[in-house]
């Protein structure tokens, strides 16, 4: 397999002759991993932060293999169907009042690039044609397409190459973090009221990741710095997306990131946990008043339309996820695995290699002082029984919500362990 691997595939963030090891899945179940090799690796990733439930939960696999049973696609053009539209009207129930249309695609960065399409054409809608550029803040990550490498860190990001064929969006730099914000003194908030000053009549949208910045440096920052940005798009007259990908449903200790401040955003982007990583899905919501302006108002159609929008397996499973979800007390597990991290995390600090550690909600993050040989430290990792995927110089956690305390603690020992023999 890893022959034939070598030779045909391409994996992602990596070469396509990559050295790095590759370890063969046989099968996953709960939150295990089990090796072709024989290991079983307690999975500390969620599968990159989607697989809230473990793997191969029954409930979700006889949700998906019901509607297998009925139909797996059928295109959305034209048609509609009862998994969609029951989908659709759960994620109203869970999200704020203001938000009402659901636009279903394929994945987070798509689901963003839509957020930035319905932005631009709703003040086109409003005869506001020039306010088409996007202002978010460095160390944020969006997603990898073109749209959204726009709006990702074009300095400290992973799309530095491709700068001189992206549009141009503005920057400003990146919130401070959860200890050191000072409303009255937020550099970053400063900056974003200047450069709205400045250019509010050409500024689309405000993008931004709530409370956490993920793929772009695992930042934390503090809930108020959400509600001062929220003030300062209502008094400048630009929309606020959040992209909610990695944040939603659970994952911050809060149904959605934005809850910690309180605030309601006008677009809001959805995917990873959505369907509890059993496919591929994402969702973009829109306000009542962004539907209604575009829907009046010439052309009056939204022009995006992916081939495999609101799949009915993707909505099944993503209903029941949901559902799922909210059939226990997952406040409480997220707390417990919170308040797990915390200690565990606090020990390996200690640790000179170390620069910081951050945690929220089911989310534990270890900074090192320097960038992490991934090769070495992973193949350490699958050795003590644990699956973990360092990038730049973060080692992080993001276990489904179902891990048990034990499995939890004896992965962080192993973490420990593990740090020990590296540095």
């Amino acid at each position: 397999m890893i022959k034939d691997d070598n030779l045909y595939v391409w994996h992602p963030y990596a070469s396509a002759v990559d050295k790095n090891p590759l370890y063969p899945v046989k099968s996953a179940k709960g939150t295990y991993i089990y090796l072709e090799s024989g290991e079983k690796l307690i999975d500390g990733m969620s599968s990159w932060w989607c697989v809230i439930h473990g793997y191969n939960h029954p409930r979700l696999n006889k949700a998906i293999k019901k509607q297998l049973s009925k139909f797996s696609h059928i295109m959305f053009g034209g048609f509609t169907h009862k998994p969609a539209v029951d989908l659709a009207k759960k994620i109203n129930e869970i999200t704020p009042n203001n938000l009402q249309k659901v636009f279903f695609s394929d994945s987070g960065s798509v689901s963003v690039e839509v957020a930035m399409k319905f932005a631009v054409q709703y003040w086109h809608s409003q005869n506001l044609q020039e306010k088409k550029k996007f202002l978010t803040v460095k160390n944020g990550y969006h997603g990898d397409t073109m749209g959204t490498m726009s709006v990702s860190d074009p300095e400290n990001g992973m799309h530095k190459i491709f700068t001189k064929s992206l549009l141009k969006q503005f920057y400003v730099s990146c919130p401070e973090s959860i200890n050191t914000y000072k409303k009255n003194k937020s550099n970053s908030l400063k900056e974003i009221e200047n450069m709205l000053i400045n250019n509010n009549s050409i500024i689309a949208a405000i993008i931004i990741e709530p409370i956490l910045q993920g793929a772009g440096g695992m930042r934390i920052y503090h809930p108020d710095y959400l509600s001062e940005l929220k003030k300062l798009c209502k008094k400048y007259n630009v929309l606020l997306i959040l992209d909610e990908i990695a944040t939603g449903f659970g994952r911050t200790g809060k149904l959605f990131g934005f809850e910690h401040a309180n605030i309601v955003p006008d677009i809001l982007c959805l995917g990873k946990s959505l369907t509890g990583g059993y496919m591929s899905m994402a969702a973009t919501v829109v306000s009542k008043k962004i539907a209604k302006s575009i829907s009046e108002n010439d052309p009056g159609i939204f022009m995006h339309g992916p081939t495999y929008m609101a799949n009915p397996l993707a909505c099944s499973v993503a209903l029941e996820n949901i559902n799922l979800l909210l059939s226990y007390d997952w406040e409480k597990k997220v707390k417990n695995i919170e308040k797990t991290l915390e200690a565990g995390l606090s020990k390996i600090s200690k640790n000179k290699a170390v620069k910081d550690v951050r945690v929220i909600g089911a989310i534990g993050i270890l900074e090192m002082e320097e960038k992490v040989n991934v090769a070495s430290i992973q193949k350490k990792f699958v050795d003590h029984g644990i699956w973990l995927r360092p990038f730049s110089n973060l080692i992080y956690l993001m276990p489904p919500y179902v891990i048990t305390k034990k499995d939890l603690k004896f992965m962080i020992k192993q973490l420990n362990t593990v740090i020990n023999l590296e540095y």
